[in-house]
């Protein structure tokens, strides 16, 4: 082996050995997610009752499915984007510190839809559930629709 190449190989094998350190460190809290993980996932359903996958990605898909039944506009990107800056796309999130809290109707769910306005835009066949993904989603699509002419159109806090 050229001498040049032999300090480029000892880098490469301490870089190495620090980086399998790090994975045995991280091996340990690594085992445990997973155990904790694979716990979750046994009492969560992979798929929805009308059989899409129970993640952001099926959610809207079977809003998108309802929606065009119902004949409310709306599309996959428009949904995603304000799902993603209302809760970051936590079904379960909850806003308790603007003016709605304030007045103690609190913006909930993946779109933060109060329930007044989910009561009023409910869609038929889904969930009566305001943190229902499916449920949340549909209704704040169907507000938006009224007010705005599609959720497409929303581009900041409605």
């Amino acid at each position: 082996m050229p001498a040049a190449a032999q300090p480029r190989r000892t880098r490469l094998a301490r870089k190495l050995a620090l980086a399998g350190t790090g994975i045995a460190l991280l091996a340990v809290p690594l085992v445990s997610a997973t155990a904790a993980s694979a716990a979750t996932t046994e009492t969560t359903p992979a798929t929805t009752l009308a059989g899409y996958p129970n993640n952001l990605d099926g959610w809207i898909r079977e809003s998108l499915a309802i929606m065009a039944e119902k004949g409310i506009p709306g599309t996959y990107n428009g949904i995603y984007r304000n799902v993603m800056r209302e809760s970051s796309g936590n079904p379960l999130a909850i806003n308790l510190w603007d003016s709605n809290a304030a007045k103690g109707i609190p913006s909930k769910g993946l779109l933060q839809v109060i329930d007044p306005t989910f009561n009023a835009y409910h869609v038929a066949g889904t969930a009566f559930n305001i943190y229902d993904p499916v449920a949340n989603i549909t209704a704040a699509c169907n507000y938006a629709a009224a007010r705005y002419g599609s959720i497409d159109n929303v581009f900041g806090a409605y």
